[in-house]
């Protein structure tokens, strides 16, 4: 048989089981019901059901480990042989139908009988071996126990009850029943406690994952040692008994599945803390109650009503400290790797508080405390740029301030790793406004660093024009109308008309240049406002541009840095955007003026990198203002916000 063959065989053989085990089920609920108590058909059919399911789970995934296999065995045969047998008897007994004692024989005679494959998961789990060849003498005293268990109990009168008719008709006088009955049960129970015993050895000798799964098993065996031998013993005199054995006997194939799938298998160490503390707390606040009424019953005399309230009133306050008290103990024994993180991280929050360490320590802490070199916290910025990359978030109440990504985090005590990020989310939170204020402080570094060094350029730049453009063009002019006055003393009239023209054609050209070093300071046009300034340069502009203002009137330097933020925008736009139209708006939105420029270009604009809009945010950041740039295929929006008195 090749491997693929294999493959589908394990996926198909417990399917194929699992179908049965729930048709099985539903003839016995059918045949059932109404002649026992419905808890008995109920809680035996789950109990069926959900052993062949987690059968079918397990050897599905792990097909070679018989564990899996043993579950669907227990399921098939409690279906089959106890409750549809059962099922057919109680009914066969109604109708008259044939063979319906030997049924309820069969159903009788089969539950203890099912305890030996019990006895061999816990021996067996979790890698589906036996420890060593003497733990085979456990497998024997199983075997024993139950083959002298059956007979001492269906052979003889102890399993009356299980029959219609009151009486038990396959007793055997001359067996010894009453010895093999307790010698069966004796065995029995050297049988629960030596499987339970190689759960103890395989826990000292194993590590990490196999000490995880034996822990969570530890819990429904430790139920089983307790409940189940107490099962022969009151069975018929405390219905409840039922109930309890079918719930313990559900407790192994779920603690199985889930054991065996690692389904948040690192969560158990916080099961078994908290249900240790809770108990000891139960204990301690009914200590307390019981001694407060004890003490007010003897102060204030016998009044029930003023007793019972001031005993509850002392439970209730103490239960948070009793509480905290108790769970640290219990976390410190049980499960001390919760215990050291969180009391390490309450020590940090500590010293942050007094400061005696930095909140940017945290990440270092984290990841101390959960042993991942990898943890890396993502801080969100302010303004929401940060980037925040898919891991563990943490929030402030409904803020998210960051996000944490690792490796282990994600596999390993994942509650255990969110009560860290809790207890230290002050500090994340900290840390992530120092980040941003540092951020921040950067940034307005870099532009009082650009607005010096473009100031600078401009300085020199005007000394250079002024110097080598229009002042020479000026001293030149001046001297040519110094040599036309000599010009027109000789009477030389053509030649002093020659040297007139020639100086009104440099006064011309020294006009454009002093217009030219005018560029940059604040225009004329701005005299008669924004809006006319505006639809001056839509005029000039090379490219359509729609013009929509206020007629309000700001304060010159609101102005003026409006007005340039719409020549920089249009600028950008007629160089790079390849637009075909330009929307331009300015207007008075919650006490800031605001400038929209939009085009339908091909988009990519970035406010970075020195770009033209680079100093336009750098210029409305000198008055307090901010800038936002939308661009993508379908165009760019600049909108620039610049705060202005009312």
């Amino acid at each position: 048989m090749d491997a693929s063959a294999k493959g589908n065989r394990i996926r198909t053989v417990p399917i194929a089981v699992f179908v049965v085990v729930v048709l099985a089920e539903i003839g016995a609920v059918a045949l059932s019901w109404g002649l026992e108590p419905w808890t008995d058909t109920a809680i035996y059919a789950m109990y069926s059901t959900v052993l062949a399911s987690a059968g079918v789970l397990v050897a599905s995934k792990y097909g070679r480990n018989p564990i899996g296999w043993l579950m669907l065995w227990l399921g098939l045969s409690n279906a089959l042989v106890t409750d549809l047998a059962q099922g057919y008897g109680l009914r066969a007994n109604q109708r008259s139908w044939p063979a319906g004692t030997a049924a309820e024989w069969l159903s009788s005679s089969s539950v203890v009988l099912q305890m030996v494959p019990v006895i061999l998961l816990w021996l067996l789990f979790p890698t589906g071996r036996l420890l060593g060849r003497r733990w085979l003498m456990v497998v024997a005293a199983g075997s024993i126990a139950s083959v002298l268990t059956v007979g001492g109990y269906s052979l003889s009168h102890r399993a009356d009850a299980d029959f219609v008719q009151g009486t038990n008709p396959y007793v055997v006088g001359w067996l010894p029943t009453g010895a093999m009955w307790a010698i069966g049960n004796a065995f029995l129970m050297l049988a629960l406690v030596g499987s339970a015993a190689a759960l103890v050895v395989r826990f000292h000798r194993s590590a990490r994952v196999e000490r995880q799964q034996l822990k969570l098993i530890a819990i429904a065996a430790i139920l089983a040692v307790v409940v189940l031998p107490l099962g022969p013993f009151l069975w018929e005199r405390y219905p409840l008994t039922r109930v309890a054995v079918a719930v313990v006997l559900l407790a192994q194939p779920v603690a199985v599945c889930v054991a065996m799938t690692r389904y948040r298998l690192y969560d158990i160490d916080r099961v078994i803390s908290r249900t240790i503390s809770y108990t000891l707390v139960t204990a301690v606040l009914v200590g307390i109650y019981v001694a407060t009424v004890v003490a007010l019953g003897a102060l204030v005399g016998r009044s029930l009503a003023w007793v019972t309230a001031g005993a509850t009133l002392v439970a209730a306050t103490a239960f948070h400290p009793v509480r905290k008290r108790a769970q640290s103990v219990v976390d410190r024994r049980f499960d001390r790797s919760r215990f050291d993180a969180l009391h390490r991280t309450d020590r940090f929050i500590n010293d942050l508080h007094a400061g005696r360490t930095a909140p940017e320590q945290v990440e270092a802490l984290l990841r101390d405390v959960t042993g991942d070199p990898e943890l890396t916290i993502h801080y969100r910025t302010h303004d929401g740029t940060g980037e925040l990359s898919a891991g563990i978030p943490v929030k402030r109440g409904e803020a998210l301030v960051a996000t944490i990504t690792g490796i282990s985090i994600q596999t390993e005590r994942p509650s255990l790793v969110a009560e860290v990020i809790t207890a230290a989310g002050l500090a994340i939170e900290i840390a992530g406004l120092r980040v941003e204020l540092r951020r921040q402080l950067d940034e307005v570094e870099a532009s009082r660093a650009r607005l010096i060094t473009v100031a600078d350029e401009e300085r020199r730049r005007l000394e250079r024009d002024l110097h080598d453009g229009a002042q020479q063009r000026l001293v030149s002019i001046g001297l040519a109308l110094r040599h036309a006055q000599h010009q027109l003393g000789n009477s030389n009239h053509d030649e002093a008309s020659r040297t007139l023209d020639d100086a009104v054609v440099e006064i011309a050209v020294a006009i454009h240049e002093l217009r030219e070093l005018a560029h940059g300071l604040r225009p004329s046009s701005l005299d008669a406002g924004l809006g006319s300034a505006l639809r001056d340069l839509a005029r000039r502009a090379p490219l359509p541009v729609s013009v929509a203002t206020t007629g309000e009137r700001f304060a010159p330097d609101v102005e003026t840095t409006a007005y340039f933020v719409a020549i920089e925008a249009l600028t950008n736009t007629v160089k790079h955007a390849h637009a075909t139209r330009v929307d331009l708006c300015a207007d008075k939105r919650d006490g800031a003026l605001v400038v929209q420029v939009t085009d339908d270009g091909i988009g990519g604009a970035t406010p970075y990198g020195g770009s033209g809009l680079c100093g336009m945010a750098d210029r409305l950041a000198a008055v307090g203002g901010n800038l936002t740039v939308d661009s993508d295929h379908k165009g760019t929006t600049v909108i620039a916000s610049i705060p202005c008195a009312s």
